[in-house]
């Protein structure tokens, strides 16, 4: 069948703006259109280079961030945070699991939400949803809940110098080996995640010097002083998308230029939709979401579409049923991927179906549902003898308290000390850590095949 950029069009089409000015949406595309990329074509196959490692078991995927990202909350330093903290995980994965870690963060890009219903409601007042700061503004008026186009060009020039900063800290030193016990966050000091973070510092500070004594040093090995780091945002926003998708100038394909992996939400990806039309004629990486709802046979049916070819590296499944679906639900789903023989990566988000309202009326997320959703994500890939790839989290380097639990104990009455979410919770440093110490845990399991642990009750 023939793709182009704007196929979709011709498509059904869910959880997208009805601008008021089309042609003023129209304008604000076209010149999007005429901006340098992104990201680069080479850049994105070096990504599925590494997540076809990830898909054969050979390396293990970390992707988290922003639940979106905001232009009020825009700053250096809350980027740097959340490079840190991933930073800070992907050390503890590596370390304690003798694996690779592919870095990919939700950043530079993450602007658009979907919403579970159009209109929101609020004292008899009827509101378009709020879709995310590329689409309007979270104020309960009319004025902000409005569609405004130009916020795609806003959204473009902060990704753009998001990434630059993202660029300066994994290449220019920032990520250097050498900085481990620099990467603490001072507000999480003397939790116990931290002090474990601290001891696994302590031993790699000593491997570095006996590898500087063996002549191993930053200078002779950059892989000490660099990392590579890569973006990902949901492709929910189609025209934004089509704007930034580009030819290659080495290849001759087509690649969506706003990012290294874009995904494909449970709510988006009807196999005659647009969403998964745009999708199938990049040649970036791709994920699609999970859900309960998903089928065997239309889960067949997207890789088929997706990723014709059977290409390692090109399709990533990420599951999210909610802690006690995960043994219903992610057994069947696996089996029906090794039946037909595809190659695929495994990777859990155990965030988005452990989404609950608290007592004191905020969103929140129970920390022990989403370890519990982890773990059973591990033992059931073990049952299956297959690779459980990777994990997609919402977390921020701030200190927030938006998820209930964890060794800081955050309770219901909490929550609305440091709440700043504009969408959905997500873990804060602490948390992020104690969960990055229990995947390396079944990592190392998998790994070196020790006893099967029992799953999570």
């Amino acid at each position: 069948m023939s793709w182009s950029p704007s196929s979709w069009r011709a498509k059904p089409v869910v959880q997208v703006p009805v601008y008021p000015d089309a042609e003023a949406q129209a304008r604000v595309e076209a010149k999007l259109k005429s901006f340098p990329p992104l990201v680069f074509a080479g850049e994105a196959r070096n990504l599925k280079r590494s997540l076809a490692d990830v898909a054969e078991g050979r390396a293990f995927l970390l992707q988290g961030g922003d639940c979106a990202e905001s232009f009020a909350e825009f700053h250096p330093d809350n980027i740097r945070d959340t490079f840190r903290v991933i930073l800070q995980m992907a050390i503890i994965l590596t370390f304690a699991g003798a694996m690779p870690v592919v870095k990919v963060g939700r950043i530079a890009g993450q602007f658009a939400k979907p919403r579970s219903t159009d209109m929101e409601t609020q004292d008899g007042v009827e509101l378009p949803a709020y879709r995310g700061d590329i689409v309007n503004a979270s104020p309960f008026d009319a004025a902000s809940r409005t569609p405004e186009p130009e916020r795609m060009t806003q959204a473009y020039l902060q990704a753009a110098s998001t990434l630059n900063l993202l660029r300066a800290f994994a290449q220019g030193g920032y990520a250097d080996l050498h900085n481990v016990h620099r990467w603490n966050l001072g507000f999480i000091a003397g939790s116990s995640s931290v002090e474990r973070y601290r001891a696994l510092a302590d031993r790699i500070s000593e491997t570095l010097e006996f590898m500087e004594a063996c002549g191993i040093t930053p200078a002779s090995t950059p892989q000490l002083r660099t990392t590579e780091f890569y973006t990902s945002h949901e492709a929910l926003l189609l025209g934004y998308e089509q704007a930034m998708t580009r030819i290659d100038s080495t290849t001759g394909d087509w690649y969506d230029c706003s990012a290294h992996l874009l995904w494909i939400g449970d709510r988006t990806r009807q196999l005659d939709g647009a969403h998964i039309e745009f999708a199938r004629g990049v040649n970036n990486p791709l994920a699609v979401k999970c859900g309960p709802s998903l089928s065997n046979d239309d889960l067949i049916r997207l890789c088929d579409v997706l990723n014709p070819s059977n290409e390692p590296g090109r399709l990533t499944l990420i599951s999210r049923f909610g802690a006690d679906k995960v043994e219903e639900h992610l057994p069947r789903l696996i089996r029906a991927i090794k039946r037909e023989g595809r190659k695929v990566v495994w990777s859990c988000d155990p965030m988005h179906g452990n989404t609950i309202k608290s007592t004191s009326g905020f969103k929140t997320r129970p920390f022990d549902r989403v370890l519990k959703e982890v773990q059973n994500f591990f033992v059931v890939h073990r049952a299956e003898g297959t690779h459980a790839g990777g994990v997609h989290l919402e977390l921020t380097g701030q200190n927030v308290t938006e998820c209930t639990g964890g060794t800081a104990a955050i309770t219901d009455a909490d929550l609305s000390s440091r709440y700043h979410t504009h969408c959905d919770p997500r873990l804060n440093a602490n948390q992020a850590l104690e969960l990055a110490f229990l995947v390396s845990e079944g990592i190392r399991a998998e790994r070196f095949k020790t006893p099967r642990p029992v799953a999570a009750q």
